[in-house]
């Protein structure tokens, strides 16, 4: 599968912003898929994920503010963002596992990821 991540943008402290991945190939609903980020000089965190059932899981620093959805005829995965803080900023992965099932979290679980998109909030 080949994951396109779009989206991303340059927005003030408080403002909403919707990242969407998009998705080639067939049986986009037997994945998993998840949002990480990664901030210069920081390494790559999770952010949320959505699984192949629907259940979704977040990261403490964003649950509350950030949304996962999937829309499996578009073959989509999205990431509503609201309250946007400074530190938030940080480019934007998707990713994406087949039948994913456990350590969600972990980025090494993940076998394809798309190119990045960038968020960048300013104060």
């Amino acid at each position: 599968v080949q994951l396109q991540a779009s989206g991303g943008g340059l927005v003030q402290a408080g403002d909403s912003l919707r990242l969407s991945c998009a998705a080639s190939g067939r049986s986009f609903s037997s994945y998993s898929m998840g949002w990480f980020r990664q901030a210069p000089g920081k390494e790559r965190e999770f952010v949320a994920t959505i699984s192949w059932g629907g259940g979704t899981y977040y990261a403490d620093s964003v649950k509350g503010r950030f949304t996962i959805s999937r829309d499996n005829v578009k073959n989509t995965v999205y990431l509503q963002m609201y309250g946007l803080k400074p530190e938030d900023t940080a480019v934007y992965y998707c990713a994406a596992e087949w039948y994913l099932s456990g350590g969600v979290s972990s980025a090494t679980r993940y076998t394809y990821w798309g190119q990045g998109t960038q968020v960048t909030v300013s104060s």
